[in-house]
């Protein structure tokens, strides 16, 4: 594999925004959605995707049958992306509006996990906390249909990058920052008449 260009190494505009492993790992344990990027023949390929930080590994996972995946379990080279939006910076000219944000690049080559019952139940308690506990355990025939790899997160193999404030100019027109969060409203039951204490844990 060729050396990675210099460029991948660090900020080139406004560096004073880079942040360190805690706002990598922040990002990471916020954002539900990532993109998965690598190159074949040439050309860019990017799936859109849940994951799980779990310790220094980002896992993901997919149908045995996602074309993606198998190609990266193959050993492509890599980047994951996640981004947060935090609020939109509104000014009194076109030029200074702007967007607060937190935002993480991590490269590297995907491997397999040692053990893929624990990843899946790791990616699952993720995204719904505490969910693992009130199912049933993942089945042999489940876990031979799923790729679950890692992607260790290495020194030097990420970026982290953030904006927050306003807008940063002197004017006597109005300027400010419109808040963004993300929130959960009222489960709503297809089939069952309880619904799980983990999924109403969401929506409080």
């Amino acid at each position: 594999m060729n050396a990675e260009p210099s460029a991948l190494h660090s900020l080139t505009r406004y560096p004073g925004r880079g942040g360190d492993r805690a706002l990598l790992d922040e990002v990471l344990d916020e954002a539900l959605v990532a993109t998965l990027s690598t190159v074949v023949d040439g050309w860019p390929w990017s799936v859109p995707l849940v994951f799980a930080r779990v310790g220094d590994d980002v896992i993901v996972h997919g149908s045995t049958g996602a074309g993606m995946l198998r190609h990266v379990a193959a050993g492509a080279a890599v980047t994951l992306t996640a981004f947060t939006v935090d609020g939109l910076v509104v000014s009194d000219t076109l030029f200074d509006h702007s967007v607060n944000y937190r935002a993480v690049v991590v490269r590297g080559v995907l491997e397999t996990v040692d053990d893929p019952t624990a990843a899946l139940t790791a990616l699952t308690d993720r995204i719904i906390p505490g969910r693992s506990a009130e199912t049933a355990p993942i089945t042999k025939k489940e876990v031979a249909a799923t790729i679950a790899l890692r992607l260790p997160i290495v020194d030097g193999k990420w970026i982290a990058k953030s904006r927050s404030g306003g807008a940063g100019v002197e004017t006597d027109g109005w300027t400010g920052v419109v808040p963004m969060r993300t929130v959960y409203d009222e489960p709503i039951t297809d089939t069952g008449t309880v619904i799980p204490e983990s999924v109403r844990h969401l929506a409080r």
